[in-house]
């Protein structure tokens, strides 16, 4: 009767460990799927005396996708965006976080630009405000302005196939606002 106790405790361990190991450590669930995005003005990366708010979003999906200039994983998925926004025509606006306005700028300008918008994020308040924890991390919102997905880290052409793509095409067919 005695060793059962110790017994209990390891097949508990051993469970909780083989589960552990099944969780994908990327994924970190975010507390703001399924609530509205935070309310924001903003000016914007190419013109300081332009700005735009979460009111300037509404009405369609969007992806709000955070990024920086000293980010070298952005550079990695930038790629993916321009295709995205070329070929899939998606709406992307961007969110330079953190960054100065002439770095953010001279990227864009030699690797190519696949946002509609970038809004300009210096001190990180929004960023903190959707819970970026770093770059680059991606949102996709739905026609009211609901936080519907995250995307942490680099969009891959399999994240962008398999869970984007078809998460915009289905919020494209629900009625906007």
């Amino acid at each position: 009767m005695r060793f059962l106790v110790p017994i209990a405790i390891f097949v508990v361990l051993v469970v909780v460990l083989a589960v552990g190991l099944k969780l994908d450590p990327r994924y970190v669930p975010s507390p703001l799927i399924n609530k509205d995005a935070p309310t924001f003005t903003l000016e914007t990366l190419a013109d300081p005396n332009t700005t735009l708010t979460k009111q300037d979003l509404l009405g369609r999906p969007v992806l709000i996708n955070v990024w920086a200039s000293w980010c070298s994983a952005c550079r990695v998925e930038h790629p993916v965006l321009l295709s995205m926004a070329q070929n899939d025509k998606v709406e992307i606006i961007g969110l330079n976080y953190k960054d100065t306005r002439e770095a953010g700028s001279e990227l864009l300008q030699a690797h190519g630009n696949p946002y509609r918008q970038v809004l300009f994020d210096p001190q990180g308040k929004l960023g903190l405000d959707l819970g970026v924890y770093g770059v680059p991390e991606t949102f996709v919102l739905d026609a009211k302005g609901v936080i519907r997905f995250k995307q942490v880290g680099p969009i891959t052409p399999e994240a962008w196939r398999d869970q984007i793509k078809p998460l915009l095409a289905k919020l494209a067919a629900s009625p906007a606002p």
